[in-house]
């Protein structure tokens, strides 16, 4: 059975993987909603993902005030993560990175939109939300709840979105989930880039796009994000828990 601890590891297994995978480097971060308190999310205190501990984790309201009198210093772009969790009860996992491939769709009118079966998570097509629109000129953090939930409507209810001159976010029910669409979004946009100097290019259908998701969803342990998210494991150097392992 699912316990904290096993969440805790799976958070820092998930750190751990989104460096590996060139994902994150110095910058980014992944939170979970707390399963014992739905208002409430688990995200690391400001530092890079490969260097993430269980002990750096912290516990965030969704307004990103930090809980027990935590003092450490957070990211202050934890209010990606209140607001999408605030806004949608499906998501218990946020990533915000800042993959190179993902940058050029943020600035071009290419749309970002999936070429092989493997990166169907991303969605049919990923909205590009830009801070100048609501905001004005900023420095294109998001820096607070008003930004944070201006982001959230933007996404809507997809899996991803990108931000203009910035990066990305992506969600999902679990962490697996929402790590195997973070890792796929970056393959998305590198292959898609590739392919576009041969010529037009084939896109999945909406309908594929919906059929591979719910075969992913519906996988049985050892299978999909399971599967990936052990060779992830063992390409980061650490330990896998067992499938489900984190509640």
């Amino acid at each position: 059975m699912s316990t904290f601890k096993d969440l805790l590891s799976d958070m820092v297994a998930a750190n751990r993987i989104l460096a590996s995978q060139g994902v994150c480097d110095a910058f980014g971060h992944i939170s979970v909603r707390n399963p014992d308190n739905p208002n409430a999310y688990l995200l690391s205190c400001a530092r890079a993902p490969q260097l993430v501990e269980r002990e750096d984790i912290m516990e965030f309201a969704l307004d990103g005030t930090p809980m027990h009198g935590d003092t450490r210093k957070p990211f202050l772009e934890r209010f990606i993560h209140g607001a999408l969790y605030a806004e949608r009860a499906d998501v218990h996992c946020v990533i915000h990175s800042h993959s190179r491939s993902v940058i050029p769709f943020t600035v071009t009118p290419a749309q970002l939109r999936p070429v092989v079966h493997s990166c169907a998570t991303i969605g049919h097509a990923v909205p590009v939300w830009d801070a100048q629109t609501s905001f004005g000129d900023t420095n294109l953090l998001i820096a607070n709840e008003a930004m944070g939930r201006d982001f959230a409507s933007v996404m809507g209810e997809g899996n991803s979105a990108l931000m203009r001159g910035h990066g990305s976010t992506v969600v999902g029910a679990s962490i697996r989930e929402a790590v195997y669409t973070a890792v796929y979004l970056e393959v998305n946009a590198s292959l898609q880039i590739a392919a576009s100097g041969l010529g037009p290019i084939t896109f999945l259908t909406e309908g594929e796009v919906e059929i591979i998701q719910s075969r992913l969803a519906d996988a049985k342990p050892g299978e999909g994000y399971d599967r990936a998210w052990e060779y992830w494991c063992r390409q980061a150097g650490v330990e896998p828990c067992q499938p489900g392992g984190e509640g």
